[in-house]
């Protein structure tokens, strides 16, 4: 038996290996985007065991693809965001140093 096919089962609840009650987290794999599983508690330590079950099935390729392209979108709108924000601050900066000049201008006459 497998680590992907084998479930402990205590009070309704799934434990790993390490006889942890297993937790719940979503993938946002190109593969398995927004597909739930269950995974070992101490996942990303040391101490952590193999243990991991998918919770939901397999998605549709179709439902891949559009929340893979959703994904893309909402990356590309926060580059978007990114940029427009450095534009209004080199704005901003020129506008302060055009202002600057002219007081500094206007001291000088």
């Amino acid at each position: 038996m497998d680590s992907s096919s084998a479930t402990f089962q205590i009070s309704n609840e799934a434990v790993c290996f390490c006889w942890q009650s297993s937790v719940t987290r979503t993938s946002w794999t190109a593969n398995n985007p927004g597909r739930r599983f269950r995974g070992c508690s101490f996942y990303g330590r040391p101490a952590a065991c193999n243990y991991f079950s998918w919770v939901d099935p397999p998605p549709h390729p179709r439902y891949k693809a559009i929340i893979n392209g959703l994904l893309r979108k909402a990356d590309n709108k926060g580059n978007d965001e990114q940029k427009l924000r450095r534009m209004v601050k080199c704005y901003q900066i020129a506008l302060g140093m055009l202002l600057l000049g002219v007081i500094i201008q206007k001291m000088w006459l």
